[in-house]
């Protein structure tokens, strides 16, 4: 068995070292069943990418459709840093409709296992070399960059995808892919190919999550000597998805002391892409998820207020989040006080034992409880009722026509305002509406959960919601039996609470 943990110690004993990410989110993850993006929605996306550091950006791939090409064209006229490729089968008229876009350059995926050669496109080694040395000088005639990815490369022939490579360097080809297209690989197979592959010239890896493997794959081939990692934001892509670049970051900075991107803009990515994808982020998902930073057990609570490092691997400031303190069946007496004193609530010793009883209790029957509920239970305690600021007067929402419309009045303080708003849809456009009345930009959803209460045509709905100000969160509820109106009522809860208490 090869040395892995030997290659892998060498990765941090010979830093500083930078490993590039080309990311295939706008290809490879939009492949994932049910993702459709807009052209806009790809703009925002490679935006972002392009802000954190993202070396090359596949915007798609160009022979897809007139719809794809015009998206590749507006990412390519945004004159982003990084450069934009688009994917290209081994036919001429792939790499034409890429030159039709004004790409910078091409992944060039040819078939290198038996399965794919023989079977699915019915030819042989030799001729699979051949054709490709000759793709490979069309597209270097016409000036751009070229990577040359052997698809199915795991389950290829060791020798001939090497000498497949090789023709490929020979011809002109910038780097060489060594592609676990279906998630096969151990990391030892990943270790020894690319070790092999990277004597050729520069090498990159592309892996999949199949066997759960595709970090560590990526951590065996970069130990191998591969200086790119082709990788997906949140992971998503074909089957069980590709390898999460927020996870390759992480592990290669948090591990190896290696740079890739710029850390700090990773959440916010995350949560542009799910909300353009609409595949929504598991809340256990390292490095994004809703609760990688979220303590609700007491003894955790009660170290992580004592050294702020005891429960967790890195501060989540180094990724663009923040730390929260549940409440829940499992809190206990210091994270109800932090909780309480985060917004201005001071309780005596046995108000606090009163309040932590209460929401065990809470739990144990509803099972999620929100900070609004600790809040209205620490009012009671402490005999000090809310006097609430924001309250709704009226909401209309409109989604029939093209664009989606709502018009709220509120009061705060008050004073009667009104505003109006649109979005995605009539929730997104309530929502812009009251950011519109109150005339504040700070907030944002962090989470957003709906469960339906009741059955049938009237269905009662609950939103679990995470609302954030500035440094501060509150999680709130709200039940009705309109969607729209329960987001509202669950929103303003929460501002209120951020913004008056």
């Amino acid at each position: 068995m090869i040395d892995l943990l030997g290659n892998l110690s060498q990765l941090k004993d010979n830093s500083p070292k930078t490993i590039e990410i080309l990311d295939t989110t706008l290809r490879d993850g939009e492949q994932a069943p049910g993702i459709a993006l807009t052209t806009e929605e790809k703009v925002s996306i490679a935006t972002e990418l392009d802000n954190i550091g993202v070396s090359v950006i596949e915007a798609g791939s160009a022979c897809t459709g007139k719809s794809e090409r015009e998206a590749i064209k507006q990412i390519v006229g945004l004159d982003l840093s990084a450069k934009i490729t688009s994917f290209a089968r081994g036919i001429r008229s792939d790499i034409d409709d890429a030159l039709d876009c004004d790409v910078d350059g091409i992944t060039l995926v040819v078939p290198s296992s038996d399965r794919h050669v023989t079977d699915k496109v019915r030819t042989t080694r030799e001729d699979v070399i051949s054709d490709s040395i000759s793709l490979i000088d069309y597209a270097k005639d016409h000036g751009i960059w070229l990577e040359l990815l052997g698809e199915d490369g795991s389950r290829a022939d060791l020798d001939f995808l090497t000498a497949l490579m090789q023709s490929g360097i020979d011809a002109g080809a910038d780097w060489i892919c060594w592609a676990d297209t279906v998630g096969y690989a151990s990391p030892e197979q990943a270790h020894l190919a690319v070790s092999q592959l990277s004597k050729i010239g520069p090498t990159s890896t592309h892996t999949h999550d199949d066997l759960g493997l595709a970090v560590s794959n990526v951590l065996a081939s970069i130990a191998g000597g591969a200086l790119m990692v082709h990788a997906t934001v949140n992971g998503i892509g074909e089957r069980s998805g590709n390898v999460a670049m927020e996870e390759v970051a992480i592990a290669l900075h948090h591990c190896y002391g290696i740079d890739t991107v710029k850390l700090d803009g990773l959440f916010n990515l995350a949560q542009l892409v799910s909300r353009s994808t609409g595949v929504s982020l598991p809340p256990n998902k390292a490095v994004i998820g809703e609760n990688a930073f979220t303590h609700e057990s007491g003894i955790h609570t009660d170290g992580i207020l004592k050294d702020d490092r005891m429960y967790e691997p890195y501060p989540p400031e180094l990724v663009g989040r923040g730390r929260r303190l549940a409440v829940g069946k499992h809190i206990g007496r210091a994270g109800a006080r932090a909780a309480l004193e985060e917004h201005g609530i001071i309780a005596s010793d046995n108000q606090i034992s009163t309040i932590v009883n209460r929401v065990k209790v809470l739990a144990e029957r509803n099972k999620r409880v929100t900070d609004a509920d600790l809040l209205a239970i620490a009012d009671d305690v402490c005999g000090t009722p809310r006097n609430q600021k924001i309250t709704l007067v009226d909401l209309i929402a409109v989604s029939g026509g093209a664009t989606p419309t709502a018009s709220i009045r509120l009061t705060v303080d008050g004073e009667e305002r009104s505003s109006s708003g649109i979005g995605s849809g009539p929730v997104d456009a309530a929502i812009n509406a009251v950011r519109g009345a109150l005339n504040d930009s700070r907030f944002r959803l962090v989470s957003y959960h709906v469960d339906a209460l009741t059955g049938g045509t009237d269905a009662l709905v609950t939103l679990n919601v995470e609302v954030a100000r500035g440094d501060r969160t509150v999680s709130v509820a709200s039940s009705d039996a309109d969607i729209t109106r329960a987001s509202v009522l669950a929103l303003i809860d929460g501002l209120d609470r951020l913004m008056f208490n």
